[in-house]
């Protein structure tokens, strides 16, 4: 589990969930206070702005079929302040959220190159075969196995 604090919120990775806590102030003027947590199959994207010596950094998550508008240019931090999916970090900050960056990314990838539970392939020999079984001990037709079998060779 990471869990990192950030400006204007908390950051808790726990493996599946990316969860974002505000409290206090800050949170009550900008998005709002509370919790959201966004499962990693649901983030398609993790926008990472670096906090400089001058700026303050930070990390967007971005949902799939989300409502994203590109900032200005020089606005980008000052619009992250009021999207519920990002949180602002300083450079005291920045290693941590960078951590945190490389087991989100990480996990995001794992689970979609992870092994889909595909139905395994069979081929049209082994239809027939299945068919011909079938008729064989009287389930199906004759009739019937020859009309699957076209179907098959057609297919």
């Amino acid at each position: 589990m990471i869990e990192v604090k950030g400006h204007n919120g908390q950051i808790v990775f726990d493996g599946q969930y990316v969860t974002i806590t505000r409290r206090g102030f800050l949170a009550r003027t900008t998005v709002g206070k509370g919790e959201k947590r966004i499962h990693i199959s649901q983030i398609s994207s993790v926008q990472w702005k670096p906090a400089g010596p001058f700026v303050n950094g930070f990390i967007a998550f971005s949902a799939a079929g989300g409502n994203e508008r590109r900032s200005r240019f020089g606005s980008q931090t000052a619009s992250a302040v009021n999207d519920e999916n990002s949180v602002i970090f300083t450079t005291r900050q920045k290693t941590a959220f960078e951590e945190l960056r490389k087991h989100v990314e990480a996990a995001i990838a794992a689970h979609h190159t992870g092994n889909p539970t595909a139905a395994p392939t069979t081929s049209v020999a082994d239809e027939i075969s299945k068919l011909a079984t079938l008729r064989d001990q009287g389930a199906i037709t004759d009739a019937e196995y020859q009309q699957q079998k076209q179907r098959l060779l057609d297919g």
